[in-house]
C-alpha cells in the first residue's frame, strides 16, 4: 500500500508511472494487419484493441475481470441549494447500489464486472468551498488512499463512478479552476435544476474560484480545495490503475474533472485511459477536448454512477473479441487483396 502524505509525493508516483509495453503493442498491430478484413474496416475498434494490448502486455488479449468502483461523498456546498435533490439522497443511493437496484448495478452485471461501493464519511460533508477548502490535506490524502486501495490488482479494466449531491457543482469548479473561462461555461443542470438553479451554480463556482485564486496553479490543490472526497478517490483509483497497467474507461463530467487533475499534474498520466462517453453536461465535452479524448459513445446520458463508462465496456469487449478471435488470412485460407 502506498502512503500518500503530501502532494509532491503523489506527483512523484505519477511521474514514475509505467508506460505501455511497446513489444505487445507492435505485435498487436502486426496481428491486426493480417486479420480477415480490409485494412481499417473496423475503425476505432482496431485502435482500441491495439491500445489495450499495449497496456496489458498481451498481443491477443480479452477483458475477463473488469472492475467498476462507485465512490460516494457529500458536499458542504450542497447547503447552498445547488442541487434539485437533498443531501440525504447520497446515502440513500449508496444503499440502492448495495442492494443492486441502480442502473450501474445492471450494467456492471451485464458485462460481468465486479462492482464495489465506497461511502466516504457521508455523515461529515466536505467544507463549503466558497468559505474555505473543501478538504484539509489529511482528508484529501485519505480519500486518495481509499481510491488507490480500492483497485483490485487482478482486474484487467477499471471504471470509476460517483454519487454525491452537489458534485456537478464541485466538478464545474474544479474544471474552471484547471482551465479557466467563465463559470457559466462549466455548469450544467446536473440533477435537473431550473434556470435560477443554473444561475446559482454559476455564482457558487465564481465565489469558489475567487476565494482560491492563489492556488489554481496546482491541479491537486484545485482538487483539494474545490473537489470532494469521491473525486479525490477516483483520482487515486485511476492513478493506481496506471501503476498496475490496468486500462481505464472514463465516465462522465465528474469523473473526467477528477481525471483532468492527474493529466494537468503530469502530462501523459491518462495515456492508459479512454473516454467511455460524452454526457450532455456542457462541461464534459470541453474537458474531453482539453484531454484530447474522443468519446466512444454519445447517447445523451447524464446519470453518473459510472454508467457511461460501464456501458462502454461492451465496446471494448467487442473490439477485443474481433482482434483476438478473428482468423488471419493465412489461418482462414483467404487470399489477401
Amino acid at each position: 500500500m502506498a502512503d500518500f502524505t503530501n502532494i509532491s509525493g503523489f506527483r512523484k508516483f505519477l511521474e514514475a508511472a509505467p508506460q505501455s509495453i511497446e513489444k505487445a503493442r507492435v505485435s498487436a498491430e502486426e496481428r491486426n494487419a493480417v486479420l480477415t478484413k480490409p485494412p481499417g474496416a473496423l475503425g476505432r475498434l482496431e485502435d482500441l484493441a491495439i491500445w489495450y494490448a499495449g497496456w496489458r502486455g498481451d498481443a491477443r488479449p480479452r477483458v475477463e475481470r473488469p472492475q467498476v468502483i462507485v465512490f460516494a461523498g457529500n458536499h458542504g456546498v450542497a447547503a447552498r441549494g445547488v442541487s434539485a435533490f437533498p443531501a440525504e439522497v447520497t446515502a440513500q443511493m449508496v444503499e440502492n447500489f448495495r442492494a443492486g437496484g441502480a442502473a450501474i448495478n445492471q450494467l456492471a452485471e451485464n458485462f460481468s464486472a465486479r462492482m464495489d461501493v465506497y461511502a466516504l464519511e457521508l455523515d461529515r460533508p466536505t467544507g463549503d468551498f466558497t468559505q474555505g477548502p473543501a478538504m484539509d490535506e489529511a482528508e484529501f490524502f485519505q480519500a486518495i488512499q481509499t481510491g488507490w486501495d480500492a483497485v483490485d490488482p487482478e482486474a484487467d479494466l477499471l471504471v470509476t463512478g460517483e454519487m454525491g449531491i452537489g458534485n456537478t457543482t464541485s466538478a464545474a469548479a474544479v474544471a474552471c479552476g484547471l482551465y479557466g473561462g467563465a463559470a457559466e461555461d462549466w455548469v450544467g443542470r446536473g440533477t435537473g435544476v431550473d434556470e435560477a438553479g443554473l444561475a446559482l451554480k454559476a455564482q457558487v463556482v465564481r465565489d469558489g474560484i475567487a476565494l482560491h485564486s492563489n492556488a489554481l496553479g496546482d491541479s491537486f490543490e484545485v482538487l483539494r480545495r474545490l473537489g470532494g472526497r469521491e473525486l479525490a478517490a477516483m483520482a487515486g483509483a485511476m492513478a493506481r490503475a496506471r501503476m498496475l497497467r490496468i486500462p481505464v474507461i472514463l465516465d462522465g463530467f465528474i469523473c473526467c474533472a477528477a481525471a483532468a487533475c492527474l493529466e494537468r499534474a503530469v502530462s501523459g498520466a491518462l495515456d492508459h485511459a479512454v473516454a467511455g462517453h460524452e454526457s450532455i453536461e456542457p462541461g464534459h465535452s470541453k474537458i474531453l477536448k482539453e484531454l484530447g479524448k474522443e468519446p466512444l459513445l454519445r447517447l445523451g446520458m447524464r446519470l453518473g454512477e459510472g454508467s457511461g463508462g460501464a456501458l462502454a465496456i461492451g465496446v471494448l469487449q467487442g473490439a477485443l473479441a474481433c482482434h483476438s478471435g478473428m482468423a488471419t488470412f493465412a489461418e482462414a485460407g483467404v487470399s489477401e487483396g
